[in-house]
């Protein structure tokens, strides 16, 4: 059977995990510890990140954009519109999603790996400007959630879910749109809901 080996917390994982379960592919979850770089991700994934996918037959897929076109594939075209336009589109949801969450862990891993005397404050409110432009650009036109969702819809549940874990409801303010949107995703998408970011 397929593997996933992911992280619970990360975003990247979540994506990959909801568009696998999305996409009907059957898998196996292994959760691994990054910075204890245990053997079955190093000999998968010599960068030792999350989310890894190893094949049936044990050919390994990593980064997760390469994850999710792999599945798009081997599913039939179940997470990306088969429209050239449209395609472009939902591939285009899931960069701003993916680069939104790489500003939040760089914010985050400021924190988490210096001692409190040596964060640098100007390094987190650079990643913060960031992350607010891209969340506002995200609340004036969310992708519409009538008909079949695609994986930039879910690279940006996946997003969201990351944010409320690690910074609550503060990205909420000022963007009613995209408050609305991720309700609406949560409700329309339940078995999709259990698979986002969990501390």
């Amino acid at each position: 059977m397929t593997q996933i080996l992911y992280s619970p917390a990360s975003p990247y994982s979540a994506k990959v995990r909801m568009a696998a379960h999305h996409a009907g592919i059957a898998f196996e979850r292994v959760v691994v510890e990054t910075s204890k770089e245990p053997e079955v991700l190093i000999s998968a994934n010599p960068l030792g990140k999350v989310p890894t996918l190893i094949t049936d037959d044990g050919k390994t897929i990593f980064d997760s954009r390469v994850i999710t076109q792999y599945l798009n594939r081997v599913s039939g075209n179940k997470l990306f519109p088969r429209n050239a336009e449209k395609r472009t589109e939902a591939e285009r949801h899931e960069a701003m999603a993916d680069g939104l969450c790489d500003v939040l862990l760089a914010h985050v891993y400021e924190r988490r790996m210096r001692p409190e005397e040596k964060v640098h404050q100007p390094w987190l409110d650079l990643q913060w400007r960031k992350a607010e432009r891209m969340l506002d650009l995200l609340n004036e036109a969310p992708p519409r959630l009538a008909g079949r969702i695609h994986a930039g819809h879910i690279a940006i549940a996946a997003a969201l879910g990351y944010l409320t874990l690690r910074f609550g409801d503060k990205w909420e303010r000022g963007r009613p749109k995209l408050k609305r949107w991720f309700k609406r995703f949560k409700e329309l998408h339940p078995e999709l809901v259990e698979l986002m970011p969990k501390g």
